[in-house]
């Protein structure tokens, strides 16, 4: 199972933010994403710091050399989809072919309508996504796109140079038009802090959705975001189901589980304050553990 970090660029100084992204790149790790949000969360002081996420994510793919670099998720409603897909292609070179781009709908109202980008409802938001994907795949495919969507208009785009080891990511806690998503679009499914019993059903889903598009489910790749709350008395702030708690065999069990329902990757995530000691003994007593299954 692949093992990886989720490391929101918020209420972090960037200094910080960078000591966890090497920390990956030296662990070995697989997996280091970013995430695409205006203020930090959960939302307290919205004077709190919050990086933006396509130049967070930038800054990643420049700082490492082997993890792969992502995003979860980018929300489709923030950027024209053009624009975005030009953007992962950049950071896709920029890292040698590591980057893998989330897509999402989105789901943080304030900064929505603070940013100037309304409220949509959660079915509009979804349209957004869609026709979003539709752009962006095409654009990686190397079509020359015109579209005329209710949302995005395109005359003639063209996206070059082409991607080069880049993949796409759907994600989010939704029952069943986010795994369909990702079964017609994406090249992986995320789930965030969701208990393995929850994944299951949302494997199957997605399973369902892969072969009705005429996919081998099983080339879909699959994980999970756990919050990281392990050796601490911190109380999560997300599902507790979904989250990383108790002692260093205690993780091992819960990893396992998911790894027994077929999930590829673990990602856990970090609520600053970031716990350095217990994060030291899960890249040395957890990870292991995996790396030798």
């Amino acid at each position: 199972m692949k093992l990886g970090i989720h490391a929101g660029p918020q209420d972090l100084l960037m200094t910080e933010l960078k000591r966890l992204w090497q920390s990956a790149e030296d662990a070995e790790l697989d997996w280091v994403s970013v995430w695409d949000h205006f203020y930090a969360n959960p939302l307290t002081d919205r004077h709190n710091p919050c990086f933006e996420g396509v130049a967070a994510m930038a800054g990643l793919a420049a700082l490492t050399q082997h993890v792969r670099v992502g995003c979860l998720m980018f929300c489709a409603a923030f950027r024209n989809p053009g624009v975005l897909a030009k953007a992962a292609v950049t950071i896709d070179h920029l890292s040698d072919g590591r980057a893998d781009i989330g897509v999402g709908a989105g789901w943080l109202e304030e900064e929505f309508r603070e940013y100037g980008y309304g409220w949509p409802s959660l079915g509009e938001r979804f349209a957004i996504m869609e026709e979003s994907l539709d752009i962006m795949t095409a654009l990686w495919r190397g079509e020359e796109v015109t579209y005329h969507g209710q949302h995005f208009q395109m005359e003639g785009a063209v996206c070059s140079p082409q991607p080069i080891g880049l993949r796409l990511w759907i994600g989010g806690r939704g029952k069943t038009r986010t795994p369909s998503l990702a079964a017609k679009y994406a090249d992986g499914f995320n789930m965030p802090y969701v208990a393995p019993d929850v994944a299951q059903r949302r494997l199957d889903t997605l399973y369902e959705a892969a072969v009705q598009y005429g996919r081998d489910p099983n080339a879909i790749d699959t994980s999970v975001n756990l919050g990281f709350y392990m050796l601490s008395e911190r109380q999560p702030d997300i599902d507790p189901r979904g989250s990383l708690t108790g002692s260093v065999q205690e993780a091992v069990d819960t990893l396992s589980a998911y790894q027994e329902i077929g999930i590829k990757g673990i990602n856990i995530a970090f609520r600053p304050p970031i716990d350095w000691d217990a994060y030291t003994v899960y890249l040395e007593k957890v990870v292991p553990h995996f790396k030798s299954t």
